[in-house]
Order: structure tokens, then sequence, then C-alpha cells
């Protein structure tokens, strides 16, 4: 007797555990279904009020620099497809030697800075999200939404290269929508850190003691020779460099007018294309070539050797390359790592703990998980002197 009453209680706190697992089970069940993408109005770089999924797990990002922005927050996983622009050779592309993967995803495009969005090949590969930088105004951004009945968020690279608010605005966007606010977040606080310790380094020298600097050969929509230059070059103004692109008068030194731009030469996106007459006026103490335009440079020196050597810079050896950052927009990371280099040169003493391309990989390790500098230089040349009449 006593056997079947305990036989028969074993049986009811089975069947009690039973439902307690099954209860719990359910719970489970019921709590994932409330994690689903919930929809949020965000506020995009062009003002525009735009609903979205968060977080969003499929997401595209097109023109100028979109997709890399999206790469820095670890959001590679998350894109389903990629403008033909980005399928081709990665060379000068960090983002892309760092995620190959991404070439090999369906076309959404041609893609490029003058070309329009093709909103048939976008809804093909049906993403939660569309990214876009320096393509589409706020009219033509809420154009492709109603065509393709998909958010469309825009973002923006600023002015200010490497180090402007609107690309930390645009990360943390980019994050907020993604699920991944925390590593934007890091990302936006890496580069802050970047910008105050090259500004920390150099802001108590005074201006007439820093060497008088030039960098030549800036890429812009291509390859260009030494005219090609910039007055307000973020590189040189992350450190405080004295650019000769700028005019001096008794209170330092100011960036050049639009209209005085226009005397030099020709204007040129960011940057200016100035008379060679300019330079040899200017003649800086230390030129940088950037060396995407490099093999431009030593041809024109070869036609017009002269020139070159009238240069005091040339003449004293104070000619370096530098790894170009204008690529489908500007690579910040290259940016920063030139800026880094650029204080190496210029500003010796202040940059001596400085090791220019492990400060290069160091960037690249934390914005893109790989260590891209030994690549870069095989592909460019990377950071040295340069002789520029050695071949």
């Amino acid at each position: 007797m006593r056997t079947k009453v305990l036989k028969a209680g074993f049986l009811l706190i089975a069947l009690l555990v039973s439902l307690v697992v099954l209860g719990g089970c359910g719970a489970k069940t019921s709590g994932q279904d409330t994690a689903a993408p919930q929809k949020a109005v965000v506020t995009d770089l062009a003002g525009r009020q735009v609903e979205v999924p968060v977080p969003a797990k499929k997401v595209v990002a097109i023109g100028p620099g979109a997709l890399r922005l999206v790469c820095y927050v670890n959001g590679a996983d998350k894109v389903v497809g990629v403008e033909n622009v980005e399928k081709q050779k990665p060379r000068g592309k960090p983002y892309m030697l760092a995620h190959p993967e991404l070439k090999d995803l369906p076309s959404i495009g041609q893609g490029g800075p003058d070309t329009a969005p093709e909103a048939e090949k976008l809804v093909t590969v049906n993403p939660d999200v569309i990214f876009v930088a320096s393509l589409l105004d706020r009219a033509q951004a809420d154009e492709l939404q109603a065509k393709t009945n998909i958010p469309v968020v825009v973002l923006n690279y600023g002015t200010e290269v490497p180090f402007d608010e609107k690309v930390y605005d645009s990360l943390l966007l980019i994050g907020k929508i993604i699920g991944n606010e925390k590593r934007a977040q890091e990302v936006v606080a890496y580069l802050k850190n970047c910008q105050q310790d090259l500004y920390e380094r150099t802001r108590d020298i005074p201006e007439d003691k820093k060497p008088r600097v030039y960098v030549g050969a800036l890429s812009a929509k291509g390859e260009h020779s030494i005219e090609s230059t910039a007055p307000k070059y973020g590189p040189f103004i992350a450190i405080g460099a004295r650019n000769v692109v700028e005019e001096i008068n008794g209170r330092g030194s100011v960036v050049l007018e639009e209209k005085k731009l226009a005397e030099m030469g020709r204007a040129l996106g960011r940057g200016v294309m100035i008379e060679k007459e300019k330079l040899l006026a200017w003649d800086p103490d230390i030129i940088l070539i950037d060396e995407g335009g490099l093999g431009l440079v030593r041809n024109d020196y070869k036609k017009n050797p002269q020139f070159y050597q009238s240069l005091k810079a040339v003449k004293t050896g104070q000619v370096y390359g530098q790894i170009p950052f204008n690529f489908y927009n500007t690579n910040i990371d290259t940016a920063i790592a030139d800026a880094y280099y650029a204080g190496k040169v210029i500003f010796p003493e202040q940059f001596k703990d400085i090791d220019p391309a492990k400060k290069a990989d160091e960037i690249y390790q934390f914005l893109l998980g790989k260590p891209l500098y030994e690549q870069m230089a095989k592909d460019y040349g990377g950071f040295k002197k340069l002789d520029l009449a050695s071949p």
C-alpha cells in the first residue's frame, strides 16, 4: 500500500514539473516575439523624419562613403547588396580590403558620385533600410523612398575632413538603426580622441615657428599632378600646420576666400588646381605628395626638372609621400593616419613617440578590425621620403 502511495506521489510531482517546464517554454516564446524589430522614428541628416525598423537586419548603403560608415559600426554583416563601383578592385578602399566578402553580394546599381540610384535593383534585395550619403537631397530621398516603399535614411560627411560632427551624427544614427549603438559610440569617441590628441601636440607652437608646408597631387574624381592642392586640408588643420595655400597676415593664417581661390587657379571640389607659378612663389619648406598622383608628378618632373629643382623642399630633400584618402569620398581612417604622418614630418619633436605605420595599423584595426597599412603601402608606396627624380 505504501509503495502505491509513493508511486502516485512521484507521478504527481512529475506532472507538476512537466507543467512548469511547458509553461516556461511558452513564456520564452512570447518573449522572443516581443524582441522582434520595432518601429521607430528617426531624424536623418537631411532633417527628415523616417520610420524605420529597429534593429534593422538587412541594409544597403548607396552613394560616396555610405558603405564605409556602415562598416565602421560593424554593420557589414547586415549589408545585402552593394553598388557596382564597390565591386571594383579594393585598392585605396580599406573598408573593402577589410570586408572582401561584400563584393560578392548582389548588385544594387552602378553607383558613383553622379549616378542616380536604381530603385528597381534596390527593391530586389529587399532591405529594411536604405542608407544614402553624398548623393540625394531631401526631395530626392523622399522620391526614392516613395518609389521603393523602403525607408531611406540620409547620411552626411560634412566638410571638415576627417573630423566632422555630421560624420559623428551619421555613425550614431546608423548604430541606432542597426542595433549597434554601443559600437557607434565607441567609434565616435575614438575619432574625437584622435582629434584632441593631434590638436594638443602642436597647440602651443607659435605660427611663425612652424615650417611652411604644401600638399600636392591630391585626388579628386581622378588623379592629378602637383598643382592639385587644398586650402582646407584636413590633416594639416588637425595638426595646426602652416599651409602655404592660405593667406598670411599680421594675425596669422586664414583660409583664402573663394574669389581668391579663383585668382589662384581652377576650383576642384574641396580643393583647387593652382598655377605652378604660385608654388614657386610660396616656395614651401616641406612638400607632401599624395601617392595617388605620384606617377603624374614623376612624369612632370622629367618634363620640367628645372621647375622642381628650383623648389626649396626639393633642394633640401624635404619631399614626402603619403597614402591617398580620397576614394569614393573620404577614407577617414587613412586621413587620420596621414595626419599623424604629417605631424611626424613637420613637427618631429612633438610626434617623436609616433611610428606612423604602427599608428596607421592601430587606426585600421580599431575602425575596420584589420591592420591594413602593409597592403596600403604595397599599393601606393606608404609613408616615406621621396626622390622625384627616381623612377
